[in-house]
């Protein structure tokens, strides 16, 4: 089993090295919310934002993992009229992995049309108005989007399903799991 593994490592190393490799620094915003409603109110999205970048590896099929400091805010709106609206803020790092394909062109066209799905994990750094404490460290999520490359730019579309509730104790208050939006645009350097 070792020595399979061992192997498989190598050739992936070796694949990824003989790869088409594009660096892609990324800015965008992303619209988050909780995934479970309590009976007073409703969570609503906002805009949040991310600053980051990801190297992918490969041509027609590519492997993208990236970094991103990433700001999620979330609004809980009350059904009454004597509580007021709170907004809650999760700021950390966002880690996802992609694997893709691009369904017309190449890394290297003019114009190309990616779809793309991976796995992610988000690392909670600073939060406003919810208790650091009371988070999981971490959650993981699975994600699916698509992109267009238009010569150096790109813009790519994605929707995220948390696969981990945020909280750590969820008998009290159970906000579930977040469901994000992330729309980005970047350069893409071609190394």
């Amino acid at each position: 089993m070792k020595k399979a593994s061992l192997f498989l490592g190598f050739i992936v190393i070796s694949l990824l090295v003989s790869a088409q490799v594009t660096l892609k620094p990324t800015a965008g915003f992303n619209l988050s919310n909780f995934s479970q409603d309590p009976s007073s109110g409703q969570y609503k999205s906002q805009v949040g934002w991310q600053l980051g970048g990801s190297i992918a590896f490969g041509k027609k099929f590519y492997i993208e993992p990236g970094l991103f400091y990433t700001g999620k805010s979330t609004k809980f709106v009350s059904s009454g009229s004597s509580s007021a609206d709170i907004a809650y803020d999760i700021n950390g790092f966002r880690i996802p992995v992609a694997i893709g394909f691009n369904l017309l062109g190449n890394e290297k066209s003019t114009l190309s049309i990616r779809g793309f799905g991976g796995a992610s994990a988000f690392i909670v750094g600073t939060t406003n108005n919810i208790n650091k404490d009371a988070l999981n460290n971490a959650t993981f999520g699975a994600f699916a989007g698509a992109g267009i490359d238009v010569w150096k730019m790109f813009a790519d579309v994605s929707y995220e399903w948390s696969l981990s509730n945020i909280q750590k104790d969820i008998t009290a208050i159970n906000v579930g799991k977040s469901r994000s939006l992330f729309i980005s645009v970047g350069l893409r350097i071609n190394l």
